[in-house]
């Protein structure tokens, strides 16, 4: 079989499940070859991404950054700042700050706000037209929600999605991506977040900058541009990971209506629901590590230097883990799925974006009577974000 599960055209009608299929089974190390020149060790197994997650000292995701791409000098310090790109011992002390912010208690009491937005944002909606649920319907509730953790004005919240968009679209001319955006949006987006730390430092606000800049762990406090690179990343991944999380979830019930109606009749399965939605659509296709030292996985030899990309999206259909993977079981349990990353990188939101779902759907289906496709959804052009740009839907009342 041709492997190519670089470009980003692989990826314009979903996940390429052939090529991942032919990679757990027969090359489950495979070195591909990058444009660039040189190439990457790809890992399809869920095996393998689990036990490289976990070996941080091995396979680092600071030394060349989580994208498959090397990044010039200057962006990857940027990008060496966001936690997500940190090894020990720099990582701990920050995702502790955060950690404490998305305690379960914390949750339980932002979800009365949660379900207020979700009812806003369903009001505005009209019914019996054509909508793009993707931005009228799903992208305004993990936009809404991060932006009143982090106390940002209303008038901001288009140029934060905005921001968030570009970062994530830097393979699709129709999204308006460019590297050159990619890196304009990102800068803007750091300028921005260190602004609201260094206007909210000493301050007594309960928003989630105050509370992240003016807190001490194990004598570190967050320093204005240590923020500025977290604000990149909670603002993107609050945004772009649940939106598409909700769209392609609603995708799948749409093409199996006896499951859309055993959830509309009891809600209750809704966690379970979500968990398979997560496996199934996988926000996010990979991660990327760089070994730092020689190594082997599956007895195939890896340098100190070389970059290892894990496919969060081929592990999460391992038929060695999934029984009938290519089914959408909305009871499957249990469903250890790679949605939200392995180890000490595991998503810090991840609780928050299940509940975010939850409640989406919740009130989605008390808001509307049904909601019907009327047209195919369009994908996304990116090898790393697996979501929908286009969902055409009529809802009904």
């Amino acid at each position: 079989m041709e492997i190519d599960v670089y470009s980003p055209d692989s990826y314009t009608r979903g996940i390429p499940h052939e090529q991942f299929a032919w990679l757990r089974e027969h090359a489950p190390v495979y070195w591909h070859e990058h444009p660039d020149g040189g190439g990457y060790w790809v890992l399809s197994r869920h095996a393998d991404i689990v036990a490289v997650s976990r070996d941080f000292k091995t396979f680092s995701a600071q030394q060349g950054f989580v994208m498959v791409d090397d990044l010039p000098p200057d962006i990857l310090a940027m990008a060496q700042n966001q936690l997500l790109g940190m090894d020990p011992p720099n990582h701990g002390p920050i995702r502790r700050a955060v950690i404490t912010r998305f305690t379960s208690r914390r949750l339980a009491e932002l979800e009365p706000k949660v379900r207020e937005i979700a009812r806003a944002a369903m009001a505005r909606v009209p019914v019996g037209e054509e909508i793009n649920f993707v931005d009228d319907l799903a992208g305004d509730l993990p936009t809404a929600v991060i932006c009143s953790l982090l106390d940002i004005p209303v008038s901001m919240w288009p140029q934060i999605r905005r921001w968030s968009d570009l970062q994530t679209s830097g393979t699709d001319p129709d999204l308006g991506g460019t590297p050159e955006a990619v890196t304009q949006a990102s800068i803007e987006m750091g300028s921005y977040g260190y602004s609201l730390a260094s206007e909210r430092r000493d301050g007594d606000g309960e928003d989630l900058v105050s509370l992240l800049v003016n807190q001490e762990i194990d004598g570190h406090r967050v320093s204005e541009m240590e923020f500025a690179s977290l604000f990149v990343q909670l603002a993107v991944a609050g945004n772009e990971t649940t939106r598409g999380l909700i769209s392609s979830g609603m995708n799948q019930l749409l093409q199996q209506p006896d499951v859309y109606r055993a959830l509309v009749a009891d809600s209750s399965g809704l966690p379970l629901a979500v968990e398979e939605m997560l496996r199934w659509t996988c926000p996010l296709h990979y991660f990327r590590r760089t070994a730092t030292c020689d190594t082997e996985i599956r007895g195939q030899r890896i340098g100190a230097g070389e970059r290892v990309v894990m496919l969060y999206s081929s592990g999460n259909f391992d038929e060695d883990v999934f029984a009938d993977p290519l089914r959408f079981e909305i009871t499957r349990a249990p469903n250890p799925h790679l949605a939200f990353g392995h180890g000490i990188h595991l998503c810090l939101g991840a609780n928050l974006a299940r509940m975010e779902a939850r409640i989406f759907f919740e009130e989605f289906f008390d808001t509307f009577s049904g909601i019907e496709r009327t047209g195919q959804p369009v994908y996304i052009r990116s090898n790393c974000i697996h979501g929908f740009k286009q969902m055409p839907v009529r809802l009904q009342g």
